[in-house]
């Protein structure tokens, strides 16, 4: 992709929906890495699944956790991933071997995880009604000091260097900490049209420039300048550039983030799958993307070069980008396409064929006319770079090599003939390695995971997570609310993992209701029929489960 070569002029936001991208497993959250070249989202069956944004193509699957991803963040650099779920566990994933690094168990739900900016030794963690926790990947960790003990419904965030946590509570206090000493510097408070207060739900920080976004209770998206936040210091009073709001609907936002430049906001509807995009420095709304109907929306996020924004909505991810015009139009190479009509001076004898008052120039020697092309040296990519970068050197990872997968090799190749061994040692050999895998042994390639438990002082551990709360309580109403199951033998299948215990849940109550209800004597021989292809699927899920549960484990 050559920036360069993009459509410079016209609007920078997403005007049309421009596809999805179905993970087969339902989507929960989404991000993009620093160049926007990967996407990853984290799926509800604990699946990690990593596209290809350029090719629109699944590049890895990493099956990350047993229950549902929360949060995802990549690293600066783009190899390592950092994932939560909502089983209190936070673990940190090498993006080309599918590897676990590290481990780390909360004792409460966590709600979101943030990799430092510009360190990736360090990451930012929000637990549920706790303080947010800084931590290293030593498995070091220091708690956010917070101005009110008795609320502890806090969100928190990394500035755009990763210098300061931006925190804010149920009572509108927005709280700013320099990330190494932990010290209090600037704090304020965001009030609405009285004196009253609102609270806080999220804080976003655009990826150029100096300023971020607070999302409130009160349905106003405020925007501050992060520079008059600090000079107002603590207890200050900053008064926000923009207010940004929806006057006739009054909607309340589910998630709002910046886009790769700056220059717009986009919103999410916590109602419907609807996005509201406005221009940050005039606060006028210059367009609405309304998805289907009754859908409800998750997450949003812009990619960070192109005006290209992802919506995750009903288990799938939804892409909106601009209309594409083609142009077949050749032009000079010098040509300059213009925006608007410019009146051209036309300069003396500039159109004649043979120019009299033209001065003679003069020949000089052919080494001083030899020009040396450089073709070392890698020009940076202005959009690629942040503000406060004059270059960018590192190494990032940018996408990710894809082994073809050959379904029929040929068994004759085009090297020598290989010997084949005797019959009976490959027998012998099959049967060892049969016999070592019956005794489950490590593979030598795989190392141990190295897993830290995270002590948080009254961190309440009865908590369950906002993603599960709901649902939980609705299926156990529908359970009570059913008939009583008629076989003993379908239900019987025991499982210690919660995706095969969901699936065979699934399986199961599916047979049941498929079932005919009858008495009669010439159907008991279907009945048994079915009872036993449901004793099969029982017992196919359970072996599915019994090898996730030793890929976990690994």
């Amino acid at each position: 992709m050559n920036l360069e070569l993009l459509e410079s002029f016209g609007q920078n936001y997403p005007e049309e929906a421009d596809g999805t991208l179905d993970s087969i497993s339902l989507a929960i959250t989404c991000a993009f890495n620093r160049r926007g070249t990967l996407l990853a989202v984290g799926c509800n069956d604990g699946r990690i699944v990593i596209w290809d944004f350029l090719t629109r193509g699944i590049a890895k699957i990493v099956n990350a956790h047993v229950h549902p991803v929360c949060s995802v963040s990549w690293s600066r650099d783009g190899y390592k991933l950092l994932s939560a779920s909502t089983d209190n566990n936070v673990t940190i994933w090498d993006v080309l071997t599918s590897d676990c690094e590290q481990r780390y168990r909360f004792p409460s739900p966590i709600l979101k995880v943030q990799f430092h900016p510009r360190d990736n030794s360090r990451f930012l963690v929000c637990p549920m009604k706790h303080a947010p926790v800084l931590v290293c990947r030593d498995g070091g960790h220091s708690v956010v000091p917070v101005d009110d003990d008795s609320d502890l419904n806090i969100v928190a965030s990394f500035d755009r260097r990763g210098e300061h946590v931006y925190t804010g509570n149920a009572k509108g206090k927005v709280t700013v900490l320099k990330t190494k000493e932990l010290e209090l510097v600037a704090s304020f408070r965001v009030t609405t049209g009285t004196s009253n207060t609102t609270a806080i739900k999220s804080i976003e920080f655009a990826r150029r420039g100096n300023t971020f976004l607070v999302n409130t209770a009160d349905r106003i998206i405020r925007v501050y300048e992060g520079g008059e936040v600090l000079a107002c210091g603590k207890d200050g009073e900053p008064e926000p550039i923009q207010k940004l709001q929806d006057l006739v609907n009054r909607t309340p936002w589910k998630k709002c983030c910046f886009s790769g430049d700056g220059e717009y906001i986009v919103a999410g509807s916590a109602r419907q799958h609807a996005l509201y995009i406005w221009e940050k420095q005039v606060g006028n709304l210059v367009k609405i993307l309304h998805g289907t109907r009754g859908e409800l929306l998750l997450d949003v996020v812009w990619h960070p070069v192109r005006p290209i924004i992802a919506s995750v909505s009903s288990g799938v991810v939804s892409v909106w980008a601009q209309n594409q015009v083609e142009n077949w139009s050749a032009f000079a190479p010098d040509f300059k396409e213009l925006d608007e009509n410019v009146e051209y001076d036309e300069h003396e004898s500039e159109f004649d064929i043979e120019d009299d008052d033209k001065s003679v120039e003069e020949k000089e020697g052919p080494e001083e006319e030899d020009e040396e092309v450089d073709v070392t040296t890698v020009d940076a990519i202005a959009a690629f770079c942040s503000s406060d970068e004059e270059d960018d050197k590192d190494n990032s990872l940018l996408y990710l090599p894809i082994t073809p997968e050959v379904d029929d090799p040929e068994e004759v190749g085009w090297g020598p003939p290989q010997e084949q061994p005797p019959q009976e040692e490959a027998v012998e050999t099959k049967k060892r390695s049969h016999s070592s895998h019956q005794d489950g042994a490590p593979s030598p390639k795989k190392r141990k995971v190295k897993t830290y438990d995270i002590h948080l002082q009254d961190a309440p551990a009865d908590e369950i997570h906002p993603l599960l709360c709901a649902k939980g309580s609705e299926g156990k109403a529908k359970k009570k609310a059913g008939r009583p199951k008629t076989h003993s033998k379908v239900g019987s299948g025991k499982s210690k993992g919660t995706r095969g215990a969901a699936a065979l849940a699934d399986i199961t109550s599916g047979r049941v209701k498929d079932l005919p209800d009858r008495t009669s004597s010439g159907t008991e021989g279907k009945s048994e029929g079915a009872l036993t292809t449901a004793d099969s699927m029982d017992s196919q899920s359970e072996g599915m489960l019994a090898s996730d549960t030793v890929v976990t484990a690994q």
